[in-house]
């Protein structure tokens, strides 16, 4: 899948994720709950992430099924944003994240174990 996710869809896509196969009825309801959507918005947001190839409408019951995984999203809008916003540099990426917080010593070391990965 090559087209950008925005956030609401971004915000469908996420309950598929940690729920699995859900109804609209039941992403319309978590919705709902967590962000105070109607029903109608819900279905709309399904709507364009079936029509940019996301999500895969099943029957009965109008069953959502997610068609990319997390992580290559993730790895998408994180390259999006290393060429929007860092010239294409990873290291500045990384940089500016280890120098604008407070790492812990399992995520320094988790940092590390992947740099090595690398080398």
């Amino acid at each position: 899948m090559h087209e950008k996710l925005f956030d609401s869809e971004l915000r469908v896509m996420d309950v598929l994720w940690r729920e699995g196969d859900q109804t609209a009825k039941h992403i319309s309801d978590v919705l709902k709950e967590a962000v105070g959507w109607n029903m109608n918005t819900t279905y709309t947001v399904i709507k364009r992430l079936i029509g940019k190839g996301a999500v895969e409408r099943r029957e009965p019951n109008f069953l959502c099924h997610a068609l990319v995984e997390k992580a290559a999203v993730q790895a998408q809008e994180a390259d999006a944003l290393v060429d929007r916003i860092f010239d294409g540099a990873a290291d500045k990426l990384f940089a500016s994240l280890v120098g604008s917080r407070k790492l812990s010593a399992d995520e320094i070391e988790n940092l590390k174990r992947i740099v090595r990965e690398l080398e």
